[in-house]
């Protein structure tokens, strides 16, 4: 296969935070591979979601808002057993073969998610799953501002790092749509719990940063 090089997109990089901690692998590998399928099917990207080494995958989409919702997704899917995180790098990327990418763009997904290992080692930022780079000079041109973008990201991270099991479930049916009545059936709690832990937990303000940062071109 030649190398193909297109336009700017956004490249997505993620893996499994702290997996060498899980006692069954197999299970952690096939519950990945699942939640990939299901983005995949429900973000559509232009390169889809794929497992290069271990627990590490990678995707392109045609705009960071689609990888932003992407890398929410997955992290929804697999909470609360599975923690992953992401970076989001935006310009022109080369794919090498069916595995391997490279280019300006890819590289600056790698930035992003060594940024944010480097976030998890500090206390304030320990929370923190997601960042987002561009790559540099005119690469970079035409992807939404990096600092407005990580600005919402440190916060949403932060929010949902501090939601326990509960919170983290009903905010994923709540990003789906579903009444806060089935939510409550589903739980087993009244719709006034649930409604008092979308006020208490953040969890309106999560979905509502979601929807904003989905929309970033």
């Amino acid at each position: 296969m030649s190398p193909s090089t297109g336009g700017p997109v956004a490249t997505l990089i993620g893996d499994v935070v702290r997996s060498r901690e899980h006692d069954d692998r197999e299970a952690l590998h096939d519950r990945l591979v699942a939640a990939i399928e299901h983005v995949n099917a429900e973000v559509r990207p232009t390169r889809p979601l794929h497992i290069v080494l271990g627990d590490e995958y990678q995707g392109t989409f045609a705009t960071v808002g689609q990888a932003l919702h992407a890398a929410m997704t997955l992290r929804l899917h697999l909470a609360p057993g599975i923690d992953v995180r992401h970076g989001v790098g935006w310009g022109p990327v080369t794919q090498l073969d069916d595995a391997t990418s490279d280019g300006p763009g890819w590289w600056a997904a790698r930035r992003a998610i060594t940024e944010v290992h480097d976030d998890e080692e500090k206390a304030a930022l320990r929370l923190t799953r997601t960042a987002y780079a561009a790559a540099e000079g005119d690469d970079g041109a035409g992807g939404p501002t990096v600092e407005a973008v990580n600005a919402a990201l440190r916060c949403q991270d932060h929010l949902l790092g501090s939601c326990d099991e509960r919170s983290v479930r009903i905010l994923r049916r709540l990003m789906t749509g579903e009444a806060q009545v089935r939510i409550a059936a589903a739980e087993g709690i009244s719709p006034s719990a649930v409604s008092q832990r979308i006020r208490s937990d953040g969890l309106a303000v999560i979905a509502l940063s979601h929807d904003l940062l989905r929309s970033a071109s």
